[in-house]
């Protein structure tokens, strides 16, 4: 993504035109200096232009520096005026315009971003550009990658897929896969390169709640959560008998961001919406005894949403993966809260969700800042019904699976840790069929609006030369690689799977009783006009039936190869609902898993029937 520096001045400036939802950054250099800018100094421009009149609120980037990030959401003529809390002859008081014009068809070919930031479309299921394009998430879990390990090469060198790929060679490779979606957490502020594990970071009212948490992770595992600026708040910390373990999290880093910030553009460059949750929940224990919460934490939303909101992204204000690991959900939502009074929600549109345990619906409600749901953590196939919860309610919202099974999740954290009984071992058949049933049981569960793909080594970013799985291992297993299909299997029917209804009793059988497992359940959506149904089968599943069918009709029908991406016949290629609408489905392909398409092709006749 290009970044226009504009050079402000008292009058207004000339610039030449930019394009739609490009970002632009002005920059403004404070003529007093202040003990604390970050907690001290707020800067805005109040920005007009078509159909829009708002204020855009800046952030401090260090020294004297304040930068303030927009877009143009409409073609036209925009202009702004500054403005700042003290007020300051260097910030206050600058204006600029300049002319927006959209990008060609071309262009938007050469980036699908430039079609301008995702919302929900208009039924409120799945996911669109700001000009109606469909969006549809294919993601990984890349949570560290502000961090050195997803390091940055300044050079453009393509290196293999091994210990020495780099942030660049990750986005290139999964870029070729068709992802266009990356998880990040924007900082870890309690992780250091101190060879302690995390949990000793924590006060001690709350080591015995983080016990499970610290047994999975086990020693050691800090993770050096920092990069070429450092890490993302300064030291020493207030924690009596942590000072030196824990920062002080009223004092912001701004070199960290910086190199978090290069990453994030490239991401955007390369077509890549970042979904950045501004930190992860263990650090907020000790935010919430130590620090003035919730306008403390309040800031570091505001923060990182102010520097990010001219990036396609979606934000969040947690990383709420383990609810009894932190503060409770009504906390955050009291941070957030206090932030949008302050400051207001997003001013571009940017959606708002989290990753959440089991989902942001269970933690928040129907009626909360959530704009975008997702569920999460809870991985076997009894849990996606809570994207199927979502879909029903009165006033749904798009949702997806944000960190479903991860590829590989048995036996993967090596000696002493707890290994997770339900899981396979990563790059084989069974544990692809596990990734198979999140992705295409999540999609027919009511989330349309995609999913994130996630594996042991990566979420971790596992780089150690003892780790079990290593990050580079990892992103070869062909379960990631596959996340492709689902695409292929849900736009088989072009937009019409933004209507999709999620009814898993269409299918008879479609349980077991078996419900932490990923195998013998199937899963089925059909458009209410009973035009278009998709269905998956898990491996185990028996042969079986579908209703709802339009009564004496012929569909189109074929199986759907998740290992591929490919078609065959069911049947003889059509298959006929009864008089009750009830369509008797061939045997499977063969023992495998497998999807299935069913297109309405017209009324049966005595012919079809025999």
């Amino acid at each position: 993504m290009v970044v226009l520096l504009f050079l402000v001045c008292n009058g207004v400036t000339a610039q030449k035109p930019v394009h739609l939802w490009e970002k632009q950054e002005l920059t403004f250099t404070a003529s007093s200096s202040y003990r604390n800018a970050y907690t001290d100094v707020t800067v805005w421009v109040d920005l007009t232009g078509p159909g829009f009149n708002k204020r855009i609120y800046g952030f401090w980037d260090g020294g004297k520096t304040f930068h303030l990030r927009l877009v143009a959401t409409q073609p036209g003529t925009w202009s702004w005026r500054s403005g700042s809390d003290p007020e300051d002859p260097g910030l206050t008081g600058k204006s600029g315009s300049f002319t927006a014009i959209d990008w060609t068809d071309a262009e938007k070919n050469e980036n699908p971003l430039r079609h301008g930031f995702i919302r929900s479309t208009a039924n409120k299921h799945a996911l669109e550009h700001a000009d109606g394009e469909p969006f549809f998430i294919i993601g990984d879990t890349w949570y560290s990658v502000g961090t050195n390990r997803f390091l940055w090469n300044n050079d453009s060198t393509h290196r293999p897929m091994g210990p020495s790929a780099g942030f660049k060679d990750y986005v290139r490779y999964r870029k070729a896969q068709g992802y266009n979606w990356v998880n990040v957490i924007a900082a870890f502020p309690n992780w250091m390169t101190d060879g302690k594990p995390w949990h000793l970071l924590m006060d001690d009212s709350a080591k015995t709640t983080i016990r499970s948490a610290w047994l999975e992770f086990g020693t050691g595992s800090a993770k050096n959560m920092d990069n070429e600026g450092g890490r993302p708040f300064f030291f020493p910390g207030k924690i009596p008998g942590y000072e030196n373990e824990f920062p002080d999290m009223d004092r912001i880093n701004p070199e960290y961001f910086k190199f978090l910030d290069r990453k994030i553009d490239y991401l955007n460059a390369n077509g890549f919406v970042p979904f950045i949750e501004v930190s992860r929940r263990d650090a907020g224990l000790c935010w919430y005894k130590y620090y003035g919460w919730p306008d403390s934490y309040a800031r570091f939303i505001q923060y990182i949403f102010s520097r990010y909101q001219a990036n396609n992204t979606v934000l969040s204000p947690v990383h709420l993966d383990i609810i009894e690991e932190t503060v409770s959900p009504d906390d955050y939502t009291a941070a957030i809260h206090f932030m949008e009074k302050k400051y207001g929600p997003p001013p571009f549109g940017t959606l708002l969700s989290a990753n959440a345990d089991p989902s942001t619906l269970e933690n928040w409600g129907d009626n909360s800042w959530v704009t975008l749901h997702q569920i999460g953590n809870m991985r076997e196939h009894y849990n996606y019904w809570y994207l199927t919860e979502i879909f029903n309610l009165k006033d749904p919202k798009p949702a997806f699976n944000g960190e479903p099974y991860y590829a590989g999740y048995k036996d993967a954290r090596g000696p002493g840790s707890v290994n997770y009984e339900f899981g396979a071992v990563g790059g084989t058949d069974r544990d692809n069929e596990f990734v198979h049933s999140a992705m295409y049981g999540s999609f027919l569960s009511g989330g349309l609006a995609g999913h994130v793909y996630g594996a042991e080594g990566i979420w971790g970013a596992d780089i150690e030369p003892s780790a079990p799985v290593h990050m580079w291992e990892a992103f070869q297993w062909s379960s990631g690689a596959g996340m492709r299909y689902l695409k292929t299997f849900a736009f088989s029917i072009g937009k019409h799977y933004q209507d999709l209804v999620p009814i898993a009793d269409l299918v008879s059988p479609n349980k077991t009783r078996d419900i932490l497992s990923y195998e013998g359940w199937a899963y089925c959506s059909r458009t209410d006009d009973k035009q278009y149904f998709l269905a998956f089968f898990e491996r185990g599943c028996p042969k079986s039936e579908i209703r709802g069918a339009k009564l004496n009709s012929v569909y189109l029908a074929q199986w759907f190869n998740p290992r591929d991406g490919t078609w065959i016949d069911a049947g003889n290629g059509k298959l006929v609902a009864d008089e009750i609408g009830i369509i008797s489905l061939p045997d499977f392909p063969d023992s495998a898993d497998w999807g299935l398409r069913l297109i309405y092709d017209g009324p049966a006749n005595d012919k079809t029937r025999n």
